[in-house]
């Protein structure tokens, strides 16, 4: 038998399947057990009981009328003949002693006239119990003194033993039936806990299965099991697994697509501008710098889409790590508006910084940076001209919030659901020419999540746009 032989055998054992089986087969085998062992202890028991109650019934009586006839008549042959016949009926012996410990008569004949000298007989004849019982597997011994009418001293002692070849017989016989009983009930119990726990596998299999087809690529079957309610429960999960999967799948189609688009589009006007150079021939200088002016312009966006793509890579990743260190928020922000503050000028679009009270927070510099930087940004590119936005900042006791408000085009109410979206524009051609990517929110919105924090918008067509971040003043990972 090969190594791989043994662990697949090995591997059954370790199915719920057989731990099923294994447990019902083991805990009614134990009860069996034990009613069995019960009740052939009860049945001996009253088996010898019964027996012994015999004994005494007719100890007692043989003691009195010793008692009252006393030993003397225990010389006369009809008195032996009857204690022989008793014997006989009890399958056993009879010995009777004086005080002296003397034997008066033996049914067996074997200790007449001889000294008895027994703890028991010795206990009964001098009055320390009233009598004495002795079991062993295959007879009985009941002791009995003679106790004479006037209440004084004991005459003697009765010594019947009897035979529990009988009994033990009987017993012998229902432990029989009872073990024949036990094993077919046993096979049954094995029948039946096989069954039980096939039927309790049979929704796991189909969920494995489900489980396989789903590994193989296919995303569109779904789990439906009747049965216990966990099984049920089980399925129910299984299939709202299976409906985010396919929510991510046609996510990550989505991204894949949306990816390959903006990162083509660049490189097709780069070869379309190289290749009208290359037919030009002897163009003028001014021709050629216009075309590479071009070309520097696209390879710019390009290099934008993949800053974009790689940013929110880092900030897809939940292991990422966090850089928390205590930063004066004020001070960020208006180095980031310095920073952004020549594309205002352009447009001649007025930047307002607001600021309500020193703000002091553990945050990851460089990651809120790219959120709020994208935010304000976007609120210059997606402005009219000459017009403003204001950014303020304010804060309690537990966050601080920062606004941006501007007076451009606005979001239509259809989009706004959407516009955290990678890749979503609510309108493509005037992001390409503003040279947005369509990841500026997403990323803004990553940035303020892994801050514990949230990111709103309200926003009206032709009367701007307001965001408003809520981040924790003290980060807690938990």
């Amino acid at each position: 038998m090969g190594k791989w032989d043994i662990k697949r055998r090995l591997k059954r054992f370790k199915s719920m399947r057989a731990g099923l089986f294994l447990l019902l087969v083991t805990v009614t085998g134990l009860a069996l057990a034990g009613v069995t062992a019960g009740t052939l202890l009860v049945c001996r028991r009253q088996a010898v009981d019964g027996r012994v109650g015999e004994l005494q019934d007719y100890g007692r009586a043989l003691a009195n009328q010793i008692s009252g006839a006393g030993f003397p008549a225990m010389q006369g042959s009809e008195i032996n003949a009857e204690l022989s016949a008793a014997a006989d009926v009890f399958g056993g012996r009879i010995v009777v002693v004086d005080s002296n410990l003397k034997v008066i008569s033996d049914t067996y004949n074997y200790e007449v006239g001889k000294i008895l000298i027994a703890k028991t007989v010795i206990e009964s004849v001098r009055g320390v119990s009233s009598q004495n019982i002795e079991k062993a597997a295959d007879y009985v011994e009941l002791t009995l003194p003679v106790v004479p009418a006037n209440g004084k001293e004991n005459l003697g002692a009765v010594i019947l033993r009897a035979s529990l070849e009988k009994e033990n017989a009987i017993a012998d016989r229902v432990e029989s039936w009872m073990f024949a009983f036990d094993f077919v009930l046993m096979c049954l119990v094995a029948l039946v806990a096989l069954h039980t726990s096939g039927l309790m596998v049979k929704p796991f299999k189909a969920i494995i299965a489900s489980i396989q087809h789903v590994t193989d690529g296919y995303l569109e079957d779904t789990v439906s099991i009747q049965g216990f309610n966990e099984v049920e429960r089980i399925s129910d999960s299984f299939n709202e697994m299976l409906k985010q999967m396919k929510k991510v799948e046609e996510s990550r189609q989505e991204f894949v697509s949306n990816v390959s688009h903006e990162l083509k589009t660049p490189m097709t006007s780069i070869k379309v501008l190289a290749d009208s150079l290359t037919m030009q021939g002897e163009a003028p200088a001014e021709l050629y710098r216009e075309f590479l002016t071009d070309i520097t312009d696209e390879i710019e966006r390009e290099n934008k889409i993949i800053n974009d793509l790689l940013s929110m890579v880092r900030l897809d990743r939940k292991d990422g790590e966090m850089h928390i260190a205590q930063v004066s928020i004020n001070e960020l922000l208006e180095i980031i508006l310095k920073r952004i503050k020549p594309l205002a000028q352009k447009r001649n679009i007025e930047l307002v910084f607001e600021s309500f009270r020193p703000v002091l927070a553990t945050v990851d510099e460089v990651k809120l940076s790219l959120a709020l930087s994208n935010l304000i940004e976007n609120a210059v590119k997606y402005n009219v001209d000459e017009g403003y936005v204001r950014v303020s900042l304010n804060a309690d006791h537990r966050f601080f919030f920062v606004t941006v408000a501007d007076s451009g085009i606005g979001i239509p109410e259809a989009a706004q659901p959407f516009i955290f979206d990678r890749f979503y524009r609510v309108d493509k051609a005037r992001s390409r020419e503003t040279g947005g990517t369509g990841l500026g929110l997403a990323i803004a919105k990553s940035a303020v999540l892994r801050h514990k924090g949230t990111v709103k918008v309200y926003s009206r067509e032709n009367e701007g746009t307001t965001f408003t971040v809520r981040i924790p003043l003290n980060y807690n990972p938990a």
